[in-house]
This record gives structure tokens, sequence and C-alpha cells, in this order.
């Protein structure tokens, strides 16, 4: 009996991996794509970079060709790696036990994550065929700064924030909340229920399965 029940909890967490929390990196990602800042600040601007260069690289008529497919990929998730701070979305998104782990551990988390992520928007932006966003202001707090965008999709607004952090005069993201729902905070639910109701090492060994059935669909 004992055993039914955690193996039940366990395929519960499996599919908590692969619900809400992707859908909203996909369209933080895509939402961004072809705005037009109303406001404009260097958080602001470092964003918009980004969008330029993704939106050069999915417009790039040589780089739409079968044969370039795989560099065309490699691009692109070079452009949002350079923006997007996987390791402070990684320690965040875990939280409390990220403390724990050596310096081993935390990088072979973060390589998990960020397959995880990558994996999830890079099809969509490939495909991206354009929707209406209007950035509306950035606040800043030291080494900190959010950017807030809204998105126009028909008669639908949705809001947009980037949140960002100062490394080494870069403004990079490590969290962005689509509606008022944190992608960070979303993953950190579904990674802490995972550890409750099992261990940290059957999160990663989600994690590592879920890595390979990605790279190797």
């Amino acid at each position: 009996m004992m055993m039914s029940m955690v193996k039940g909890r366990t395929a519960e967490a499996k599919r908590l991996l692969s619900r809400h929390a992707a859908v909203m990196m996909v369209l933080a990602i895509l939402w961004a794509l072809s705005a037009i800042p109303s406001y404009a600040g260097v958080p602001t601007d470092s964003m918009k970079a980004t969008v330029d260069e993704v939106l050069r690289i999915v417009r790039d008529n040589e780089l739409k060709q079968p044969h370039k497919a795989t560099e065309r990929r490699q691009m692109l998730e070079q452009v949002v790696e350079a923006r997007f701070d996987y390791h402070e979305m990684s320690r965040r998104a875990l939280g409390a036990p990220w403390n724990t782990l050596s310096d081993q551990e935390k990088q072979e988390f973060v390589g998990l994550f960020r397959t995880l992520l990558t994996n999830s928007y890079a099809d969509k932006i490939e495909t991206y065929s354009g929707e209406g966003v209007q950035y509306l202001n950035e606040r800043m707090e030291k080494e900190y700064a959010e950017v807030r965008t809204k998105v126009l999709s028909g008669k639908t607004e949705i809001p947009l924030d980037y949140r960002l952090i100062n490394k080494a005069n870069d403004w990079r993201v490590y969290d962005v909340v689509v509606d008022g729902i944190s992608l960070v905070n979303n993953y950190r639910g579904q990674f802490t229920k995972i550890i409750k109701s099992s261990s940290y090492l059957d999160l990663v060994e989600q994690l590592r399965k879920k890595s390979e059935k990605l790279k190797n669909p």
C-alpha cells in the first residue's frame, strides 16, 4: 500500500515538471519579440537588444533552410542565454536545498534546468509569427530592476514583467512574471513538492531523464 502511494506521488511529480512553468517561459520569450518600447531605460534597452537579435535570426531567410536548422537553434539559444541568468534562476527555483549542494552538484542542476527551459521555448521561437507588446516602464533599486510590459493579443492584455539583476555591468533576467505568476516561484513549488514527496536525488534523476528525452526526441 505504501509503495503504491509513493509511486503515485512520483508519477504526479513527473507530470508537474512539464506543466505551467515551462509554458510561462515560452510565453515570456515569444511575447517580447516584436516589442516597440514606449519607455526606455538601461534595463529596457538591454532587453530590446536581445529581442532585436532574436528577431534578426528568426527572420534570416538563409537560416530558415533545413540544413541550417541546428545552427539556427544554437544561435537562438546563445542569444537568449546571454540575457537570461540560468545560474541565478536555478538557485532561486531550487530554494533552500541549493545551499547544501557541492559546486559540482550546482553545476549539474543548472545544466539540467537550462536544458528544461531552453527546449521548452526553442521550437516556439523558431515558428514565431508576431504579437503586439508595449514596454510600460521600469523600476530600479540598487542592482535590481523590473521591466514591465503589456502583451496585446486581440482584445486581451496580459501583464508580463522581467526581473533583472546587474552583474558585471550587464542586466541579466533572473525571473519573468506572467499575469502576476512568477516563473521561478512556480518551478520552486514543483521542485519542493517533488523533494518532499521523494528526495532531491529523485528530482535530479527526473530532470536527467527529461533532459535526455528533450535532447533525443
